[in-house]
């Protein structure tokens, strides 16, 4: 499975003299955690929330400031046309949370560790649906004396409410 089967489009970008302000700004309206900081089609660098709490907020710096002055870069990438296992190494070897996705040196995409988590719960239903519902399927066991469903008096759960 490619890197594309997985990712968000498009990734929301910003351009380096965007204000740091505005750049929270649309991380709230679009609900995302980073953006991109593009030149034209180029990828010059990331800016994440973090980026914002840590390098603008809590170093004092005015929210007027642009971008440039607290993005990360250079920025850890993979390609559209990466293999998903390949994603999952560059998230282990480079301790980033997010990888914008690269066609050629266009942004396409934004792949996060919670897209590859939501990856991991497709993959484990797509290996115990067949037994989970095997055993849904199979007839019930014997009636349980402790449990809920056991008679009260001659009388069931439904039956028992009191006077």
């Amino acid at each position: 499975m490619n890197v594309s089967a997985s990712m968000s489009a498009p990734a929301v970008s910003v351009s380096a003299t965007t204000t740091i302000g505005e750049a929270a700004r649309r991380m709230d309206v679009y609900g995302v955690g980073c953006l991109v900081v593009t030149e034209g089609e180029g990828l010059r660098g990331i800016v994440t929330d973090r980026d914002i709490a840590v390098r603008a907020v809590a170093a004092g710096l005015d929210l007027d400031e642009p971008v440039r002055e607290i993005m990360t870069t250079p920025v850890v990438t993979v390609a559209l046309a990466d293999e998903i296992h390949t994603a999952y190494e560059t998230f282990r070897n480079s301790s980033v949370r997010r990888l914008p996705v690269l066609d050629g040196q266009r942004v396409v995409g934004m792949l996060t560790v919670d897209d590859l988590l939501m990856d991991v719960f497709r993959r484990v239903a797509d290996l115990l649906g067949p037994v989970a519902w095997s055993v849904l399927e199979e007839p019930p066991g014997p009636r349980d004396e402790i449990g809920p469903r056991a008679p009260v008096d001659g009388i069931g759960p439904a039956d028992s409410q009191g006077p």
